[in-house]
């Protein structure tokens, strides 16, 4: 599958299921990084807008890029009232953006899509002299529970790819590799969901390599769901931990 069409089919669940990330997260690019309200940002693979709204709660103005169609008008659909805010059919290799004209780049849960030589060109030449390029995720914890480890064994079990395009298969030799020698910085944040059997399904069905409705994989795999959603919750919820991680740094 193209990975620039891998969402369109789940945009509801991901607008209702994926997480957002934690204040500590966005009080370190605004007190330490740089970013300022009033300044140009590239949100670069936007989708539906998670950390656009974010942005421009901060004051930023936004330009959300985004080459998935069905994500983009979601984002437009929730924030496109806001005059701080604009959505441009672009890519990371090929934004549409003119030279020089954003003060930061985000990219929230995307990077992994890009084809990396081609977006840290493109990087460099929309970003104004000094700018920045942050890349974000919010990696889900794997281990330490057994809601976790049974939960990742799920996905390898009934997954379609999920080895392949696991954002962490993105090493700190490839990250560090992005940016200018020696510029890049790194932090993190914790943070949590909580979901009843019904987001626990919403957020798994989220995954672009989750099976969806009608695949031979889909039945048993939400049956599986239950039987770990029933061994591990707690007055009704299950939790995912995350660890919020920053990277960034010139290119």
């Amino acid at each position: 599958m193209n990975n620039k069409q891998r969402f369109s089919d789940r945009v509801d669940s991901y607008v209702k299921y994926r997480p957002s990330y934690p204040k500590e997260a966005l009080d370190y690019l605004y007190d330490q990084v740089g970013l300022r309200g009033g300044k140009e940002v590239a949100d670069i693979g936007a989708g539906t807008g998670i950390y656009s709204k974010l942005l421009l709660e901060r004051g930023s103005r936004v330009i959300a890029v985004e080459p998935n169609l069905e994500m983009r008008e979601a984002a437009v659909h929730a924030l496109g009232g806001d005059p701080n805010f604009r959505a441009v059919a672009g890519a990371a290799e090929a934004t549409g953006l003119p030279d020089q004209s954003v003060s930061f780049i985000v990219c929230a849960q995307a990077f992994h899509w890009f084809d990396r030589s081609a977006a840290q060109a493109e990087f460099a030449r929309i970003l104004q002299p000094g700018g920045k390029v942050v890349l974000l995720w919010n990696s889900r914890l794997t281990h330490g529970t057994p809601f976790r480890e049974s939960y990742d064994q799920l996905l390898h079990t009934f997954g379609t790819d999920y080895k392949e395009v696991n954002h962490k298969n993105i090493s700190p030799d490839i990250l560090a590799a992005f940016f200018k020698p020696g510029t890049m910085q790194e932090a993190r944040f914790a943070q949590q969901q909580a979901f009843d059997f019904e987001g626990l399904r919403g957020r798994l069905l989220s995954s672009s390599y989750s099976p969806p409705p009608g695949h031979p994989k889909h039945e048993p795999m939400i049956s599986e769901l239950r039987h770990i959603f029933d061994r591990n919750q707690q007055d009704g919820q299950v939790f995912f931990d995350y660890e919020t991680e920053v990277f960034w740094g010139e290119v």
